[in-house]
């Protein structure tokens, strides 16, 4: 198979590809919807769709965020903004932990749990965007 060089056309593949992966998405909703009105929650939680669903979301979503970082206009400080979204994360965490243990019927493990939980989503995006800003520091200096 040769490689498609005439960008017009390079252009068209992606454009195609992001309508299949439209439909595709579209799809699986459906599936999943049909299985939360006929069986409920559990049952869509285990169906192995719902897998497929929250992996390709997941890597669409970091795919999505090196492209924002590339696209940004203005250079910014990655370590300052890494220290600025890791306390603004740490203080979110901290504050719905508390608020888990406060409430009736939950303890402070369950409270601790949610806080850790809600720390290590949140982090390990913002690890992704400053090593896509420090390489794209790295990158301008060369």
């Amino acid at each position: 198979m040769k490689k498609i060089t005439d960008e017009r056309l390079v252009l068209r593949n992606l454009q195609n590809t992001r309508i299949v992966y439209i439909v595709q998405t579209f799809g699986i909703l459906c599936i999943l919807g049909y299985e939360l009105f006929t069986n409920g929650i559990e049952a869509m939680h285990d169906n192995p769709v719902w897998l497929v669903f929250m992996i390709s979301g997941i890597v669409a979503a970091y795919l999505s965020m090196s492209i924002s970082v590339e696209h940004e206009n203005k250079i910014r400080n990655p370590k300052k903004s890494f220290i600025f979204s890791t306390l603004i994360i740490l203080s979110i965490s901290v504050l719905v932990a508390y608020l888990v243990t406060i409430t009736p019927n939950s303890g402070l493990s369950q409270g601790t749990l949610i806080g850790v939980i809600l720390l290590i989503c949140f982090l390990i995006p913002n690890v992704y965007i400053y090593r896509l800003r420090m390489k794209q520091l790295i990158d301008l200096d060369d």
